[in-house]
């Protein structure tokens, strides 16, 4: 279990074991504080909140971010049992375009935020081949979050506790780039048994 620390509120996330090598990365990046004192530095209210770049800690406001990372990336573990539903964590990474074997950033993560969709919304993106679980289609008209990214991007762990920060932070005011006006940092992640 994690336990983010954020100037907004604290979050607790449970990493999932079907996606060891983000899992380990995760935990192990924690272990030696290397999110502590980083942004969150793109922010979209009703889609996602992203951290994770090491550039971000202590940044001028303004500045560009988005780029850093530990100098590494990670194999994708897309796994269909892991969606993007409200509170799912997941490995930001580049473009397909660069990235043809979807590898994530060692570092930056995202945290879902979404959207509630209606059966109608979800039959229309069936019809663009996405596929879905009956479960997943609960989730999605109930609890909500970003179908689209699905087999996309890894997910690998998820809010147990703290949706109310993910709110909060989504909500935040942003400017260039989607970065908050005012910083919203990570204070600390620890790992908690």
């Amino acid at each position: 279990m994690i336990l983010m620390e954020t100037s907004e509120g604290t979050m607790k996330i449970k990493l999932y074991d079907g996606t060891p090598l983000h899992r380990d990365n995760f935990i192990k990046l924690a272990k030696e504080h290397f999110y502590d004192g980083l942004l969150f530095h793109r922010v979209i209210e009703g889609f996602m909140i992203q951290g994770g770049d090491p550039e971000s800690k202590g940044a001028d406001a303004g500045k560009h971010l988005g780029a850093g990372g530990p100098g590494y990336t990670i194999p994708a573990e897309l796994l269909p049992q892991y969606f993007h539903k409200k509170g799912a964590l997941a490995a930001a990474r580049t473009g397909d375009q660069g990235n043809p074997m979807r590898r994530s950033s060692g570092s930056q993560f995202y945290i879902v935020q979404g959207k509630t969709m209606s059966e109608a919304q979800i039959k229309q993106l069936e019809n663009y081949g996405f596929v879905f679980s009956d479960e997943q289609k609960r989730i999605y008209e109930t609890i909500g979050g970003t179908p689209t990214l699905d087999a996309q991007y890894t997910v690998f762990g998820e809010v147990v506790e703290g949706l109310d920060v993910v709110d909060k932070i989504a909500q935040t005011e942003t400017g260039t780039a989607d970065r908050p006006k005012k910083d919203v940092v990570i204070i600390k992640v620890s790992v908690v048994e």
